[in-house]
């Protein structure tokens, strides 16, 4: 066994630390700047894009997935949706040397509610028996997809800014009963209804372009936290049409003007990759997108493992240029080490 050592700039606060983390003869660490383990707080290990549409991949890719994150200095991941009989089984039989996964199952949606073929539709009268049916598997967060509109080059397609997948009343029933069981939600919601969303207790607001002053209030007020997972809401195509992008700059314009005010209302504001980004590219975007480049890293790191009640597992890791003035080093770690392990 090894004591990994490392003596630097400890980060994200910037003060002259001293780390040592495993047991055993001590060993220093390359790179001058370190940090207690990067956090993806919106992550999907079993969800890919294909051909045409998106598909659920099994556990040999979300294996590989983890430990490309791993190497990338990700000690720990909230997967918020996707295949229950491999994100479950990876939470509860955690492996050395990989994230730390915490897992919400399956998507939690209506019929049509939700991408077709990667989900099984949940009946609103059947909320409460399916939510806890994921916790006693497991689970310690569940993933309500609150509202889905499809749109298409032009426009909606499907649904509207007033079209939710369950009514508040049956919302409401069903975080309580989570509530009841220790556990907590994350809603899926891009559109207006969010402000209903928060206003019946969930407990994180996944994407959440429509989020408002108001609701930031309303959910500093009870330690809640948002994941914008700006690498999602602003990707586009070389072929975007012109509604597409000035969609996707309306967008980057409402979440730009909100996020300083959900540190002033105390959200907790989370790194989160989705599908198509990185943690080191959330960071990224949240200092475009109106951070501190101290308060984006926090969102990666210190911030995301309160909230999400990570203990101090041995993780560390070390660069050798500083993230705060290079936030795209966070990509290319110098060492990391993982409960103990030092796997790069």
């Amino acid at each position: 066994m090894t004591t990994w050592v490392f003596n630097g700039v400890g980060l994200p606060g910037g003060e002259a630390v001293r780390l040592a983390v495993g047991a055993g003869e001590p060993e220093g660490l390359p790179g001058r700047f370190g940090l207690p383990g990067l956090v993806d707080s919106h992550c999907h290990l079993t969800f890919r894009f294909g051909e045409h549409r998106p598909v659920l991949v099994g556990e040999d890719s979300a294996v590989r997935m983890l430990d490309d994150l791993a190497r990338a200095g990700v000690g720990a991941l909230r997967d918020v949706g996707g295949d229950r009989s491999v994100t479950l089984k990876l939470a509860n039989d955690p492996q050395g040397g990989r994230p730390v996964v915490l897992a919400a199952g399956r998507f939690v949606a209506s019929k049509d509610g939700y991408f077709p073929g990667m989900y099984e539709p949940v009946p609103a009268d059947e909320l409460v028996t399916a939510v806890e049916a994921e916790l006693e598997a497991g689970a310690t967060w569940i993933k309500l997809v609150g509202d889905f509109p499809l749109v298409g080059p032009d426009g909606p397609i499907r649904g509207s800014e007033t079209t939710p997948n369950y009514e508040l009343d049956a919302v409401a029933e069903m975080v309580a009963a989570v509530h009841a069981r220790g556990a907590r939600v994350a809603v899926h919601t891009t559109t207006a209804l969010v402000s209903d969303l928060i206003r019946v207790g969930v407990d994180s607001v996944e994407h959440g372009d429509r989020i408002t002053e108001e609701d930031l209030e309303v959910l500093g007020a009870r330690g809640g936290a948002w994941t914008p997972t700006l690498s999602a809401l602003m990707f586009g195509a070389e072929n975007d049409t012109s509604e597409q992008s000035k969609r996707r700059r309306a967008r980057s314009e409402r979440v730009a003007a909100m996020l300083p005010l959900a540190r002033q209302y105390g959200v907790r504001v989370l790194a989160g990759s989705d599908v198509v980004g990185s943690v080191a590219g959330e960071v990224s975007q949240l200092v475009r997108h109106g951070l501190s480049v101290t308060e984006a890293l926090e969102a990666a790191s210190t911030s995301a493992r309160d909230f999400l009640g990570l203990t101090d597992g041995g993780d560390l890791v070390t660069y050798d240029a500083d993230p705060r003035e290079h936030p795209e080093v966070l990509a290319t770690p110098a060492a990391v080490v993982l409960r103990g392990r030092r796997i790069h």
